[in-house]
């Protein structure tokens, strides 16, 4: 199977060999009978550690980021955080250190200042744009860990993979890439020499804002076991009506990025040049610093649009109540448009950090609507 899209449908779910099913069914069921004592049957005893539904899904996310690698292994989880605490446990420990973006998701930042500091690992923020801020932030012999998102949340920065993947494994760290923005669909970061692919898969792969979910790529062995260990130790993995929504997410994520990649274009150009708007952050523009990079190592440029509002912090805040087509609320990824305020919403555990965002950010998901019904709105809203 070569191409994405019919990965997409049919990796790891094949019809169901009793009733010919083609959707994988839901394996609602906390036990399975063995054939013996000890003696599991196909692999199951018990739902925390293996279900043939999530199975269904990790055999499908591993077949999108890595297609056609035997050693490409797949793990879902109960969140997005959920898959990110579970990579940390397994690689990090006490006297550790990891690099981490001056320009990252609240929740990531919140997980590496409140949980793994305390822990004794400690970090390092740099820009992933800079090749040379990235270099000098690594503890020789200490940093362990990479991690950079691209496109960044919510400046929209783009960080060169194949470049800041070279500068890690010089130094003995993983290169650890948060996929989210981009999806599978737009950039697949293994190609590029990423050790380990994070997802939120309750925004782009999930799709439809009604499934909360997390998930680990990985394309070696040993380091896919270790983190298996820990999922099944440490529990943290997803149902399997959950699975069952993000693997029906993930077949039309092909055509829903393309629909949110065009939209987004268009509200861009709409935005761009707009007196109330003071800058437009979004990778697919000319202008954009990280536009080249991007256009190399992406299939197109996503659906998420940040921009700064003319006004300052309170003209973007009431810019947010205005809005009717875009939703006022957190998250990303769904086939209906949201508009939020990262400053007092997702980045809220950023405030007074090196990782603040600007006071004056609005940060938009684009979804699948008309695109003219967005234009209007945003019109509207920013007059």
């Amino acid at each position: 199977m070569d191409g994405f899209n019919t990965r997409a449908i049919h990796a790891g779910q094949e019809p169901d060999p009793l009733t010919g099913a083609v959707v994988p069914p839901i394996y609602q069921v906390s036990t399975y009978a063995q054939d013996g004592v000890g003696g599991l049957r196909n692999g199951y005893e018990y739902s925390r550690s293996a279900n043939p539904t999530r199975t269904a899904l990790q055999e499908c996310l591993a077949a999108l980021e890595a297609p056609e690698d035997p050693d490409a292994r797949g793990l879902a989880f109960a969140s997005g955080l959920a898959a990110e605490d579970t990579l940390m446990r397994t690689v990090l420990a006490p006297g550790t250190h990891a690099v981490i973006p001056d320009d990252a998701y609240g929740g990531t930042y919140r997980l590496f200042a409140k949980v793994a500091a305390p822990w004794g690992v400690d970090h390092t923020p740099a820009a992933v744009t800079d090749l040379d801020a990235i270099a000098a932030a690594i503890q020789p012999g200490r940093t362990r860990l990479v991690w950079i998102e691209t496109p960044t949340n919510p400046l929209l920065n783009v960080a060169d993979i194949a470049a800041i993947a070279d500068i890690a494994h010089d130094a003995g760290a993983l290169l650890v890439v948060d996929n989210t923005f981009a999806s599978s669909y737009l950039q697949q970061p293994l190609l590029l020499g990423a050790d380990v692919v994070v997802h939120s898969t309750t925004k782009y792969l999930g799709g439809h804002s009604d499934v909360i979910g997390g998930a680990l790529v990985v394309r070696d062995l040993e380091l896919a076991e270790r983190l298996a260990f820990h999922q099944n130790s440490m529990g943290a993995v997803p149902g399997p009506l959950d699975s069952w929504l993000v693997l029906r997410g993930i077949k039309t994520l092909g055509v829903r990025m393309d629909r949110h990649s065009a939209n987004a274009r268009a509200v861009v150009d709409f935005l761009t040049g707009h007196s109330a708007v003071s800058q437009v952050l979004y990778p697919g523009l000319d202008s954009h610093p990280g536009h080249e990079v991007a256009a190399r190592q992406m299939r197109d440029f996503g659906g998420m649009v940040s921009f700064r509002a003319a006004g300052g912090e309170q003209a973007a805040v009431d810019l947010c109540a205005r809005t009717e087509v875009f939703t006022l609320g957190e998250s990303l990824g769904g086939v209906e448009s949201l508009i939020e305020h990262p400053g007092r919403m997702t980045h809220a555990s950023a405030a007074g950090s090196p990782l603040e965002v600007p006071a004056d950010l609005v940060r938009l998901s684009v979804g699948i609507e008309d695109v003219e019904d967005l234009v209007t709105d945003l019109d509207k809203a920013l007059r």
